[in-house]
């Protein structure tokens, strides 16, 4: 039976250093699913999970147990602001006050219906700015208010921006499902 989030932290926090690399065993992949949603390309993938690693392995003994999932969040955190952050230093992300309107209503395709993994790679395809803001919306689960002050940009630019993601990831969506049935 795996080792619960509390015996872990208690286990680091002790100081036993073998508990480290159980946290590192029982998160690397948790991690690496979580900055492959933000940085598509595998090697730089990696390079925000190790750098992220380092910051949970040095920061670790202030970590606060808030109940059970309350450290796998706090992991999701570090690696997805890492990730963003590594965006901003390598790639090219703007963001624009002025959105073209080229939005066109889809029916919602049956999310349950695709593999997550190929989910993951339909987001990875998505403009780099739909991407960062459907990740921070979607999975990290921040307002739009949040998403606006951590990005720098207007509110409404978030909630247009998350919109049209959405909708580019729905078109990819049922463009599978519809290739499924054949």
């Amino acid at each position: 039976m795996q080792e619960s989030e509390r015996q872990l932290i208690e286990g680091i926090q002790s100081g036993d250093r073998e508990a480290l690399r159980r946290l590192y065993e029982r998160f690397s992949r948790f991690a690496m699913g979580v900055a492959l949603r933000y940085v598509p390309e595998r090697e730089d993938a990696l390079d925000v999970v190790h750098d992220s690693f380092v910051i949970i392995l040095t920061s670790i003994n202030s970590f606060e147990y808030r109940g059970e999932g309350s450290l796998r969040n706090w992991v999701s955190k570090i690696v997805s602001h890492h990730a963003i952050d590594w965006i901003k230093k390598h790639e090219q992300l703007s963001f624009s006050d002025q959105m073209p309107d080229e939005i066109e209503e889809d029916e919602e395709a049956v999310i349950e219906d695709i593999p997550k993994n190929l989910l993951n790679e339909m987001i990875g395809r998505l403009p780099l700015r739909y991407r960062v803001v459907i990740n921070l919306r979607a999975f990290e689960e921040l307002s739009h208010k949040e998403i606006a002050l951590r990005l720098g940009i207007n509110e409404n630019t978030s909630v247009t921006l998350f919109s049209r993601a959405k909708r580019k990831l729905e078109r990819m969506m049922k463009e599978y499902l519809n290739s499924q049935r054949i």
